[in-house]
């Protein structure tokens, strides 16, 4: 099905027919920002905003993707349908997902209710990659009821995955160096959810217990966030975690929260993407400009600071870059 062979509006109606192959094309097009990718959100965009999504981060090693993979199953036992979003540390050679066809979800890529997808983050900061909420849009308007992303471990630089879920849980383990990081305010001010997964482990109470301090500092209004202990590789704890989940979309969307969530979501991802067409555009304006090789020039020999080249150069080639 590829979009030579096919119009945007019918790959469009293919996708919005739930079509897993038109939906992966569409997913790959605005991967590697072909123009068409963004023409097929633009006419899908309409149809979005019923899926549910629920971003999973933390510490690499924390059991995510067996836990992500749990949460299908139960999802799936309910009859609801299913799209997984994973962020992958980027090939150095191909920029492509490292981690690619998720093991632990292999169990469910011949059903035709899930929809999994890994995806480079290229480099982007925080974990999540610039085209990930489109692809999550497209989910959305392929008929995907729940929508799973789960972030590159790389502890509280992840941030940004709150600018792409309804829902954050945060994935930890006992006994971890790198869980006793993600305990900073960084990443505890993120989520609406925490997971102590591999809770068999003896460091389990002395890890609930630390987590409880820390949310103990912040506000104490409002949602309350729940500790939910699980053990994903034997199943245990997954319909307790799957129960929180679902109450915190009730409660946000009780509250009034979800519509307010959503647009702070969207107002971001207008900002990210402005920014980085921009760059894109100031880069091509003065590549071969002589007057940047002269500033750099005079950083070099220290008699210019980047910041005031920087200014100098915004001066003279931001009216070029935002022209079409």
């Amino acid at each position: 099905m590829a979009a030579t062979t096919k119009t945007i509006d019918q790959l469009a109606e293919a996708v919005a027919a739930g079509d897993r192959r038109a939906l992966a094309r569409a997913i790959s097009l605005v991967e590697n920002d072909d123009p068409r990718g963004w023409e097929l959100v633009r006419a899908l965009y309409p149809r979005t905003g019923r899926a549910r999504v629920v971003g999973f981060t933390g510490p690499p090693g924390a059991g995510k993707s067996t836990l992500i993979a749990r949460l299908v199953e139960h999802a799936r036992n309910q009859g609801r349908t299913v799209g997984v979003l994973s962020i992958d540390p980027s090939s150095p050679f191909t920029q492509g997902a490292v981690l690619g066809d998720r093991i632990r979800l292999s169990e469910h890529f011949l059903d035709p209710g899930v929809f999994i997808r890994s995806m480079a983050n290229r480099g982007a900061l925080g974990g999540l990659a610039e085209a990930a909420l489109q692809a999550v849009l497209l989910m959305d308007a392929a008929g995907r009821e729940e929508i799973f992303v789960e972030t590159v471990g790389v502890g509280q630089a992840e941030v940004d995955i709150v600018d792409n879920a309804d829902t954050v849980v945060l994935v930890l383990i006992p006994g971890s160096g790198d869980s006793i990081q993600a305990l900073k305010a960084g990443v505890m001010e993120i989520p609406d959810v925490i997971c102590v997964n591999k809770a068999d482990h003896p460091l389990t109470d002395t890890m609930v217990r630390e987590i409880r301090s820390v949310l103990s500092l912040g506000p104490q209004q409002g949602w309350r966030v729940p500790i939910v202990r699980t053990e994903a590789s034997r199943g245990e704890g997954v319909s307790e975690l799957a129960a929180k989940i679902a109450e915190h979309r009730a409660y946000i969307e009780a509250a009034g929260e979800l519509a307010e969530r959503r647009r702070r979501n969207l107002r971001n991802e207008v900002l990210t993407i402005a920014a980085a067409r921009l760059r894109r555009r100031l880069e091509a304006a003065v590549a071969d400009d002589p007057r940047l090789q002269a500033l750099l020039d005079e950083v070099v020999a220290r008699r210019l600071d980047p910041a005031s080249a920087a200014e100098q150069l915004l001066a003279g080639a931001a009216s070029v870059a935002v022209q079409d």
